[in-house]
């Protein structure tokens, strides 16, 4: 791959031009830019592509959706190479209703590897002995025009990302695990954006928990009033006022426009309509009635036996020793949360752990035996749904 200035696309015609070029193409790395640290609503500001001789950085500003890359993404004989793909698969479908249909994720091959270091700069070092540049990592991809120096930077991301892919390919299958990273690949794919994320967002702030029921109301409507702020200007909801700064408003509920400019952080500059609206918001807070105020989702509740953290602990042993003979960080190996599955199943024989959607196959794989044989000393004859031979 040479490291002269990649391609800047910002026609349609120059976007199918290129992408023409690169016909027949197994394998596409692919990065996306957005602003979330400068605007209100992220969205794909850049779109970075890179095969083994080619590379482009592509602007949908002026070209909106590009479909005929659309096409090439959701083609489940191309391979498309991202590095931590959670985002930019919510991206895609978000702003493209686009689905990648054949993933390699090289930070998830990287853990599953037992890499502890597994950031995109972290592994390039590692690999290639390369140290990525910086200084543009909170830059603004929304204002326009770019500069070179930018562009430069943006493509560095997937310059070097399908030989990277490559080699972590190459030690998963050496080490047996590379169906582990294909199952998880494949659940990756049907990554989307939660539609009730926005409106519950005000009960998943750090400290929403510790607030009452009556601070929850106020946070909620001093949430959607700054929100209506930042949207209204494009502008990140840190800029408007921090998270912080609504807590303290919602526990302290000031009722005068001098106690609200009190509060450590409201901004010094508010307008006073948009100050009066935080007020607003406060006193519609206060008149909310004790029965409709807000409070956070009931989490499933399950029977616990009073052995329930001791057959956990008994799991969690059994994990602890397979992630040491295999290297790999336990929380990658197999979460707490799973594992309360696995108890919560009672399972007799491994194959019943096929059937719980929390566990993958290949944890299944690792674990199945001596998690079957760690609860055996639990069970009794009515401590399983199945039947004993």
């Amino acid at each position: 791959m040479s490291a002269s200035a990649p391609l800047y696309l910002d026609t349609v015609d120059a976007v199918d031009q290129f992408l023409a070029d690169l016909s027949p193409v197994r394998a596409l790395a692919l990065d996306t830019e957005g602003a979330s640290f400068h605007r209100f609503v992220d969205r794909i500001y850049l779109l970075q592509l890179s095969t083994d001789r080619h590379e482009a950085v592509i602007d949908p500003l002026p070209i909106g959706r590009p479909a005929r890359l659309g096409a090439l993404i959701e083609d489940p004989a191309v391979e498309i190479v991202l590095h931590d793909a959670d985002y930019d698969l919510r991206l895609l479908h978000q702003d493209y209703g686009w689905q990648v249909r054949n993933l390699f994720d090289t930070r998830v091959a990287a853990q599953l590897l037992g890499i502890r270091a597994f950031g995109l700069a972290a592994l390039l070092e590692q690999f290639f002995g390369m140290k990525l540049d910086k200084k543009h990592q909170r830059a603004d991809w929304s204002m326009r025009p770019l500069t070179a120096d930018m562009l430069d930077y943006a493509a560095q991301d997937t310059r070097h990302l399908l030989g990277l892919r490559d080699q972590l390919h190459q030690r998963l299958v050496e080490k047996g695990r590379w169906h582990w990273a294909q199952e998880e690949f494949v659940r990756a794919e049907t990554t989307r954006w939660d539609p009730d994320q926005a409106e519950n967002g005000f009960l998943r702030l750090k400290g929403a928990r510790d607030l009452t029921r009556r601070e929850l109301a106020r946070l909620r409507e001093l949430v959607r009033w700054r929100d209506a702020i930042a949207a209204e200007l494009d502008r990140a909801t840190f800029r408007v006022a921090g998270n912080e700064t609504l807590l303290d408003l919602a526990r302290l509920a000031p009722g005068s426009r001098d106690a609200l400019f009190a509060v450590k952080g409201f901004p010094r500059g508010m307008h006073d309509a948009r100050a009066q609206e935080a007020l607003q918001a406060i006193a519609r807070a206060n008149a909310v009635p004790d029965a409709d105020l807000p409070r956070f989702p009931k989490a499933v509740r399950w029977d616990r036996e009073a052995d329930f953290d001791d057959r956990v602990a008994k799991l969690k042993a059994v994990r602890d020793v397979v992630a040491v003979e295999l290297d790999l960080d336990p929380g990658v190996l197999c979460s707490r949360d799973r594992m309360e599955a696995v108890v919560r199943r009672r399972p007799r024989h491994v194959d019943d752990l096929l059937e719980l959607p929390e566990l993958r196959k290949w944890q299944v794989e690792v674990l199945g035996p001596g998690f079957v044989k760690a609860l055996a000393p639990f069970a009794t004859a009515t401590d399983s749904p199945y039947k004993a031979d």
